[in-house]
């Protein structure tokens, strides 16, 4: 009796659960997508090497002229050789990297505020003003992007302000499109609904409710015009119409090298290498950042 009566006050030891894993942030997902992973490398290279010669740290001032040292090729002295001038290749693609930068940057906030906002009200408002907001876009989006950047930039005249001007012009369509979709989409949910019932006003709704919820596929967005932006100013230099001369540029240095490719293949090959490069990073990164984003892909990460 005495045992039974101490086995029943015996009281089994509970089991230990399993610690819950712990969320993965935002970065630790993106470093472990291999698009993001890579993407952001070269993305954090490509800026590194823009505030290098943006904050004259190049190994040689961009625009100095060795003229015994003309079309030399690359060498302990001239790591990229030298151009027609003799100036210092890796100095140009360090001081072009700064001043696409400085472009891209610009013209995606300008196209950015001007299309999210445009397409936001568009969609949250919808009716008439939807439709002529819509239409308007259309227009734009009937010429080709660097068809449309050529049309303003001779309006205005050729200069590295005018090519931010012109390319915020062409992409603030694409932005206005993107936007527009997940609010018309998030304007019927349930929270946005059960808002309005509480008395909140339109201001309110938009700023609290509606935008923190389509931030997804505008940051994507960002990440990809930023590429689109770097293109299209290189193409414009490349004509003539963006950087002008003595400037650094991208494509106005593979515009210098047009006639003698052959016989100096590196004043060709180092900038269109890193535009290469410098486009495919953010791409990559908008891809990592579509994947991290999306809640549908998360469970298969």
């Amino acid at each position: 009796m005495q045992q039974l009566t101490r086995a029943s006050h015996t009281v089994a030891a509970p089991k230990s659960l399993p610690a819950a894993p712990r969320p993965r942030g935002f970065t630790h997902r993106l470093l472990r997508n291999l698009s993001g992973a890579v993407g952001l490398l070269l993305v954090a290279f490509y800026l590194l090497v823009a505030l290098l010669g943006s904050a004259q740290l190049t190994p040689y001032p961009p625009n100095e002229q060795h003229v015994r040292d003309r079309l030399q090729a690359p060498s302990a002295q001239y790591a990229m050789g030298t151009d027609l001038f003799g100036r210092d290749i890796t100095s140009r693609v360090m001081a072009g990297a700064a001043n696409s930068l400085r472009v891209a940057v610009l013209s995606v906030t300008l196209s950015g505020l001007a299309g999210i906002t445009l397409g936001v009200i568009s969609g949250f408002v919808g009716g008439a003003l939807d439709n002529l907001i819509m239409r308007t876009m259309d227009v734009f989006f009937a010429f080709p992007a660097l068809l449309l950047a050529l049309v303003v930039v001779t309006i205005l005249g050729p200069g590295l302000n005018n090519a931010v001007l012109a390319i915020a012009i062409v992409y603030t369509p694409i932005f206005a499109r993107v936007a527009r979709g997940p609010v018309l989409a998030a304007k019927e949910m349930e929270f946005v609904l059960a808002a309005r019932c509480l008395g909140i006003r339109s201001p309110g709704l938009l700023l609290r409710h509606i935008v923190p919820n389509i931030l997804a596929p505008l940051i994507v967005q960002i990440s990809l015009a930023l590429s689109w932006s770097l293109l299209t100013e290189a193409g414009l230099s490349f004509l003539g119409l963006g950087a002008q001369p003595p400037d650094a540029s991208w494509g106005v240095m593979l515009s210098e090298s047009r006639g003698i490719s052959e016989t100096a293949p590196w004043l060709m090959t180092y900038p269109g290498a890193a535009m290469m490069l410098a486009v495919l990073g953010f791409n990559l990164l908008g891809d990592g950042l579509r994947d991290v984003l999306d809640p549908r892909m998360r469970g298969r990460r």
